[in-house]
């Protein structure tokens, strides 16, 4: 079963292209929690649920109620309907992690729907998990936005970092780039190695950082610090302008 958390058009805050006109579609589920990132959210029965900035679309036993189940492939597509669009609009898949639904029919048959109308699709993904382009060529027509998870996740090195699978991805996808999200506290020597050894698995591939919060307060105390790091580095910095202008994740 597919679920989807939210859908709204706004324009992409992160990565390559920001400031682009996209309409996000965020799907529930993630095979990791990334509770080093330090953001909570209080769930439906009170609990408050420690995360990442979209905890909400991750944590399946709290937030479950609040996703939407997906049996058909037209149940997405007419979202399309809901808003005003220009024609051939980007399409962001994010999540939790979209990619959990790779092999799902109906995730396969919307993309190609998609496809088929003239929309770049983008998934923003953490690169765990396997693609297989040969079975599913719709993934060779999209664009990956890596966004591999560093040791501030609190995650473990063998399930945040898969080598191969970020080789496949860079290889076969028709565009990828990495987006590292970074605190200012973890901008060391150690971070620096962090990333070499990720982006060894794709070296022709490029890289944008962005400053870690789920708040405009947080995106704002780790720019500046982020911003000196991409400098010394030759990395693209990345800014966060959803959460800068609307101070929020959802539905932005």
């Amino acid at each position: 079963m597919i679920y989807l958390v939210e859908h709204f058009y706004s324009i992409q805050g992160e990565g390559r292209y920001t400031g682009t006109p996209s309409l996000f579609f965020r799907f529930g589920g993630c095979n990791m929690k990334c509770e080093g990132f330090g953001c909570t959210e209080v769930a439906p029965n009170g609990v408050k649920v420690l995360g990442c900035d979209t905890v909400y679309a991750v944590n399946r036993e709290h937030f479950l109620q609040n996703w939407i189940p997906i049996k058909s492939s037209s149940e997405l597509l007419n979202i399309l309907n809901l808003y005003d669009l220009p024609l051939g609009v980007d399409i962001v898949l994010t999540g939790g992690e979209p990619l959990i639904y790779a092999s799902e029919p109906v995730f396969v048959e919307f993309l190609e729907a998609l496809h088929a109308d003239g929309h770049r699709i983008t998934f923003e993904t953490n690169g765990s998990l396997n693609v297989d382009f040969e079975q599913y060529p719709i993934y060779k027509e999209s664009v990956f936005a890596l966004s591999v998870k560093l040791s501030n996740s609190n995650e473990p090195f063998g399930k945040r970092v898969k080598g191969e699978i970020i080789s496949s991805i860079a290889l076969n996808a028709k565009e990828a780039f990495f987006k590292f999200s970074i605190d200012a506290d973890s901008i060391t020597a150690g971070l620096e190695d962090e990333i070499l050894e990720i982006i060894s698995y794709a070296p022709k591939t490029g890289v944008y950082c962005m400053p870690l919060g789920g708040t405009k307060e947080e995106v704002e105390a780790n720019t500046q610090p982020l911003i000196e790091f991409c400098k010394s580095k030759g990395y693209n910095f990345s800014d966060r302008l959803h959460i800068r202008i609307w101070d929020q994740n959802r539905g932005v």
